[in-house]
């Protein structure tokens, strides 16, 4: 049992797998994050500028 648990911990072919994971996680997490605001951002000028040309 004690050379299967060393075996398990020493193994890294499915902690880069999940790296890489994490990593996609955080980045979409980023890039939503941007595309959310951006939109916002492009509605209030656009509700800026329908209500300055009234």
């Amino acid at each position: 049992m004690k050379v299967l648990l060393q075996r398990f911990v020493k193994e890294e072919h499915g902690s880069t797998a999940l790296e890489y994971g994490l990593i996609a996680a955080g980045l979409s997490i980023a890039i939503v994050t941007v595309l959310t605001q951006v939109g916002l951002t492009l509605s209030r000028l656009k509700a800026a500028s329908a209500s300055a040309g009234n």
